[in-house]
C-alpha cells in the first residue's frame, strides 16, 4: 500500500519546506507497562493528556522495545540499532561505570544536527557518564542537557519525599554511593537532588527550550525520557496525593502532567500542527515491587524477561493534521524511530548497519509495516545463546524461557527468577492474536502448516544471528568509584561528601 496523494503533499510541503521543517518531541517513559495508561485499560490510572494524544493520534497495540531492562533499550532507541551491535549490555550502567554508549554510535540528535535542528533531553540519561561526563548527552549531539544521568534509585534517598514533606515516598535506594546528581549540560547544578522540584524544573526546561527553538524559527528535537514511573515513585505538590492509585499513580500523573505543559506550549507558540510527538516506554513493568510496580495488563511477565509483558509497550503517535485517528496493529518497535525521523525531516541515514524501518506509512497512511520480525535478547544477551525468542507476523517462538527478579511476586511461575533458564526444542510457539498472554502453546503435532511457520522462523532466526556483530560490551568494563559524579570532587570523606 503507498501512500495517499494528499498524505504524500503533506509529509513533502511539510519536510521539504525551508521555513517550517517538522519538529519532534520524544517522550519515553520508565517502567511502564502495557496495562498502565488509561488509554490502554487501566481503570484508575490519571492520565488526561496520554489519553488526549490517543484519542486524536495513532495508538499502537503491536509496538516493542528490544531489551526488558533500561540502559540497552535507550541505545536502541536512539540509535536505531540492537544493544548487542552497540556493546550496550549486559544489564545496565552504574554511576561509576567506565563504559558507556559509544561516541562512535550516531543517535538521532546526531542525525538531525547538520539539518540545523535544535536538540535537547531532559530526564533519565542512563546510557553513561565516565571520565569527566565523556559519555554525556552533549557528547551525543544533544546542544542542551537537564537531569539525571541515571536511574534515580541509584543513590541514597533519604531525601526522596512527597508531599507534603513529612510523608515518605514508598522505597528504598542504593546505599555506599554518591547521592544522586541533577546535571545542566555537563556540570552538576545540585547534588542530591531535589525530587519535590524536579518535575517543575523539568517542564520549564523543556517549555523553554520549544518556546526559544520556535521563536527563532528553529526545527527543534527534544528528548524527554522521563524518571516516571520507576519505583521508588515521587511526585511534587502538583501529583501527590491527587490520583486514586498511590505512589504509582501520582507520579505517572505528575509525568502526565509535564506532557501537558509540552502540548500547550506547542499550542500557543503555533507550531503544534508541524511537530510530531511520540510516546512509549523503555520495558515492562518492575512486577516485584507489587502495587507500585507497574501494570502489564493481560500480557505475560514484566520487567527482565522475553515474555510480551516485559518488552511489548504502549506507543501514542501524534501529530495534528497529518497522523488521523486510530489504533494500528502493525508491527512496530523503538528500532524504527530514527529511520522515520530521519526521513520526515529529509535527512541522512548513518552509514551503519540499522535494524530499525520507516513507519511514515504506518503514521500517515495507517498503513502496513515494513516490519515482518521483532528479536528478542535477554537481560544479558550472547553469542552463544543468541535469540531468546523470534516474532514473525503473529506468530512467536521462545527457543529459550527464564523468569527475572524484576517480574517476582505474580502467581505466574514462569516469571519470578526462580524460573530458570530452559530450552525448548521444539520452540514454545503462540499465536499473539489470540493468545496475546502468552497462555496456550500451539500444537505442533499434525500441524504441518505450523511447522511450516516454525520452519520459516527458524531460517530467519540463523540468518539473523549470522549477520549479528557483538559490539565489545560496554557495561562489562566494569565501575570505578572514582568515576562517580561529585559535585565537590576533592572533598574527603566519599562518597557521603559530595553534596552542593
Amino acid at each position: 500500500m503507498g501512500y495517499s496523494r494528499l498524505a504524500v503533499l503533506n509529509i513533502f510541503l511539510v519536510c521539504t519546506c525551508s521555513a517550517a521543517p517538522p519538529n519532534f518531541v520524544l517522550l519515553f517513559a520508565d517502567d511502564l507497562g502495557f496495562g498502565d495508561l488509561g488509554c490502554y485499560g487501566h481503570p484508575s490510572s490519571l492520565t488526561p493528556n496520554l489519553d488526549r494524544l490517543a484519542a486524536a493520534g495513532l495508538r499502537f497495540t503491536d509496538f516493542y522495545c528490544t531489551s526488558p531492562v533500561c540502559s540497552p533499550s535507550r541505545a536502541s532507541l536512539l540509535t536505531g540499532r540492537y544493544q548487542t551491535r552497540s556493546g550496550v549490555y549486559p544489564g545496565v550502567f552504574y554511576p561509576g561505570s567506565r563504559g558507556g554508549l559509544p561516541l562512535n554510535e550516531t543517535t538521532i540528535a546526531e542525525v538531525l544536527k547538520p539539518l540545523g535542528y535544535a536538540t535537547a533531553a531532559v530526564g533519565k540519561w542512563h546510557l553513561g557518564f565516565g571520565a569527566n561526563g565523556m559519555f554525556l548527552p552533549t557528547r551525543q549531539g544533544f546542544d542542551q542537557y537537564l537531569g539525571i544521568p541515571y536511574s534515580h534509585d541509584m543513590g541514597p534517598c533519604w531525601n526522596l519525599t512527597c508531599f507534603p514533606p513529612d510523608v515518605k515516598c514508598f522505597g528504598l535506594c542504593d546505599i555506599g554511593t554518591v547521592t544522586v546528581p541533577l546535571m545542566h549540560n555537563e556540570a552538576i547544578k545540585q547534588q542530591p537532588v531535589d525530587f519535590l522540584n524536579l518535575e517543575r524544573a523539568y517542564s520549564d526546561f523543556a517549555t523553554s527550550f520549544i518556546t526559544t527553538s520556535a521563536k527563532k524559527k528553529q526545527p527543534f528535537f527534544l528528548y524527554y525520557p522521563s524518571h516516571h514511573t520507576h519505583y521508588p515513585q515521587y511526585a511534587g505538590p502538583g501529583a501527590a496525593g491527587r490520583s486514586s492509585r498511590g505512589p504509582f499513580g501520582d507520579s505517572l500523573l505528575e509525568f502526565d502532567n509535564t506532557i501537558g505543559n509540552l502540548l500547550t506550549t506547542l499550542e500557543k507558540t503555533g507550531v503544534i500542527n508541524n511537530t510530531l510527538v511520540f510516546f512509549t516506554s523503555d520495558n515492562g513493568p518492575e512486577l516485584m515491587r507489587l502495587s507500585r510496580g507497574g501494570n502489564s495488563g493481560l500480557l505475560k511477565c514484566g520487567k527482565g524477561t522475553t515474555y510480551e509483558g516485559g518488552m511489548r509497550e504502549p506507543a501514542i503517535a501524534y501529530w495534528p493534521g497529518t497522523i488521523r485517528p486510530g489504533v494500528t496493529h502493525e508491527l512496530a518497535s523503538t528500532l524504527d524511530i530514527l529511520p522515520t525521523i530521519t526521513g520526515l525531516a529529509g535527512a541522512k541515514l548513518p552509514q551503519v548497519t540499522l535494524d530499525g524501518v520507516d513507519i511514515t506509512e504506518i503514521l500517515v497512511n495507517q498503513g502496513k509495516s515494513k516490519r515482518e520480525t521483532m528479536m528478542f535478547y535477554p537481560t544479558d544477551p550472547s553469542e552463544m545463546y543468541g535469540l531468546f525468542a523470534l516474532r514473525m507476523g503473529k506468530y512467536k517462538a521462545h527457543f529459550y524461557t527464564r523468569g527475572a527478579t524484576h517480574s517476582g511476586t505474580t502467581p505466574d511461575q514462569d516469571c519470578p527468577v526462580f524460573a530458570l533458564l530452559k530450552a525448548h526444542d521444539p520452540p514454545l510457539l503462540f499465536d499473539l492474536e489470540s493468545d496475546p498472554s502468552e497462555n496456550y502453546p500451539l500444537p505442533l503435532v499434525g500441524r504441518p502448516e505450523l511447522q511450516d511457520v516454525l520452519g520459516k522462523i527458524k531460517t530467519v532466526k540463523k540468518q539473523f544471528e549470522a549477520s549479528m556483530v557483538f559490539g565489545e560490551s560496554q557495561i562489562s568494563r566494569g565501575t570505578d568509584p572514582y568515576l562517580e559524579p561529585c559535585c565537590n570532587p576533592q572533598c574527603n570523606p566519599k562518597p557521603s561528601c559530595c553534596r552542593c
